[in-house]
């Protein structure tokens, strides 16, 4: 039997099935009831394994929640936009994400909660910093190996660019980036956060027209979202030191 289980690929249940065995005869499961749970253990475990895989591919840098998020700290955010966000239609209509906030108000938290409800609704994601995605395209040793990467980055349901607008971007660079944003218009998700504003785009592409056609593209079917509110960074090394949040003035750079 347990060789015939091999042969099926039946892990799951294989690993299960001398509890199952237990549970059948304490509770005295009729033939059904054991069939039927017994196939619905190899399919919850395929499910979870399958779940695991897509988090593990998906290289979330860490796992965000919205429900961790405090409002109260950034109340100009609308919690019922966000909601709305966390309903995933945007993947669905392949609309575009754009965070524009200072360092640290929680840009990236909201990129990386929304990708963990992607990933639970069963959606491909992938994260990368756009310095990251950056050296992977100029660092490919040869044309194919270069378009192979590309295909990485264009196929997930949802892409997350972190970051854009720390690192200038060198003439390579920034045609892969509108590579990016071309091949991606209307076919898939991208979550972008950015401190820098969009009229500085030019000078971070380093060519005016570039960035025009690539914002034109990122933001036709976008919701963008600015954030002005104080830094969570500073927020908790002030509550380690007693003193109120909102009762200071912080300047983020």
């Amino acid at each position: 039997m347990w060789h015939q289980l091999k042969q099926l690929r039946l892990t799951q249940l294989e690993q299960a099935l001398p509890e199952l065995f237990e549970m059948a005869r304490h509770e005295q499961w009729t033939y059904e009831q054991f069939l039927s749970r017994a196939i619905a253990t190899e399919v919850e475990g395929r499910d979870r394994r399958v779940a695991e895989r897509r988090i593990k591919a998906a290289h979330l840098p860490v796992i965000k929640t919205l429900e961790a998020l405090d409002f109260s700290f950034q109340p100009n955010l609308s919690q019922w936009l966000l909601r709305e966000l966390a309903n995933l239609s945007f993947v669905k209509t392949t609309t575009n994400i754009v965070f524009l906030a200072p360092l640290g108000v929680g840009k990236t938290h909201l990129s990386l909660a929304l990708s963990v409800k992607a990933l639970a609704a069963g959606y491909s994601v992938l994260f990368t910093t756009l310095s990251g995605f950056a050296e992977a395209l100029e660092t490919a040793s040869y044309p194919g190996l270069a378009r192979q990467r590309l295909r990485h980055y264009i196929t997930p349901s949802v892409l997350v660019i972190d970051e854009v607008g720390y690192t200038k971007l060198t003439t390579e660079q920034a045609h892969h980036f509108f590579e990016l944003a071309t091949a991606r218009y209307e076919h898939g998700s991208i979550l972008l956060t950015s401190n820098t504003s969009f009229t500085d785009w030019g000078p971070l592409l380093g060519d005016e027209i570039l960035a025009t056609a690539l914002l034109d593209r990122l933001l036709h079917h976008a919701e963008v979202i600015a954030i002005n509110g104080q830094s969570y960074r500073m927020k908790d090394r002030r509550l380690a030191s007693g003193q109120h949040p909102m009762n200071q003035e912080v300047n983020v750079v």
